[in-house]
């Protein structure tokens, strides 16, 4: 890896690079954070508890969905139920660690970028150009399953959850730490999962997959996002499986699509190679 006036860079030249990026990220992390602790209001009133209120956008999308459409029973019964502190710090902690997933969520685009570019001298130019963009496909495909987990994910898991009774006479009061756990776990996993094709493209350029094992597991690829759909939305209604089941299957079509490019690229710069190093052994050879 070189600098940019083109001088070689030492071990420890790369360390304390490295150490810059990390302190960067982690003061953009600490800044975004203590703004969302200092808007609580917002924070938890408007976005966090958003998704148990019976008028939360989603619902009423999915209930005009279901007018549209003639179908009355589309629309979900949003049951409420009322959220508990049995904690004495409980609703202390729950706000410092709802901050930091809020100030990590907002920092994302920066950090994301501060390592790219801290990755991107090691690359050759071919590969700089092909990985163009990269950052900003990164964080917007995490972006994108974050908002994919808060607006369909979690209302149809915490409509579910918070209204699902074993008997009438047991009442659902659900502990803010469980409500909490369960909002922030599954969007920062939702936001991974929506990484997906970056791994299939790294794991093509390096020879661990290939689009024919894509197509090969394709099949248990179907089972297994509607057994996940089935377990993030426990709801018996097929609709609201299917809701969650298209998006992560379309994601695996498109890194197959991706995988497939990368590969053919792979075969004809391989071809391209041998080519040449084929008319170079023909030069060397003395004519007849």
């Amino acid at each position: 890896m070189k600098k940019k006036d083109d001088k070689e860079m030492t071990f420890w030249d790369h360390l304390d690079e490295l150490r810059g990026v990390i302190i960067h990220s982690f003061v953009a992390f600490a800044v975004c954070m203590i703004l969302a602790f200092y808007f609580k209001k917002i924070l938890f009133d408007h976005i966090i508890l958003a998704p148990k209120e019976p008028d939360f956008i989603t619902y009423r999308v999915i209930c005009k969905i279901g007018k549209m459409l003639s179908m009355p029973s589309f629309c979900p019964d949003v049951s409420t139920f009322h959220l508990i502190n049995i904690n004495l710090a409980g609703q202390f902690m729950s706000h410092i660690t709802i901050s930091a997933v809020a100030g990590l969520i907002i920092a994302s685009p920066y950090i994301i970028w501060k390592f790219w570019r801290f990755v991107k001298p090691g690359l050759t130019e071919k590969e700089r150009k092909s990985t163009r963009g990269a950052a900003m496909v990164i964080t917007l495909l995490f972006l994108t399953g974050i908002l994919f987990s808060y607006f369909v994910v979690v209302p149809l898991m915490v409509n579910f959850l918070g209204g699902y009774q074993v008997s009438e006479m047991v009442s659902n009061q659900i502990a803010l730490t469980s409500y909490t756990g369960i909002v922030t776990s599954m969007t920062l996993i939702m936001g991974l999962i929506f990484e997906f094709p970056v791994v299939v493209l790294f794991l093509t350029k390096i020879g661990i997959l290939s689009p024919k094992k894509l197509r090969k597991f394709r099949k248990h690829t179907i089972v297994i996002i509607l057994i996940v759909a089935g377990i993030i939305t426990p709801s018996p209604d097929v609709v609201s499986q299917l809701i969650v089941a298209f998006p992560l299957y379309a994601l695996y079509e498109i890194s197959l699509v991706i995988s497939s490019r990368i590969y053919a690229q792979q075969i004809l710069e391989a071809e391209k190679e041998e080519e040449e190093e084929q008319e170079e052994e023909a030069t060397r050879q003395p004519a007849g």
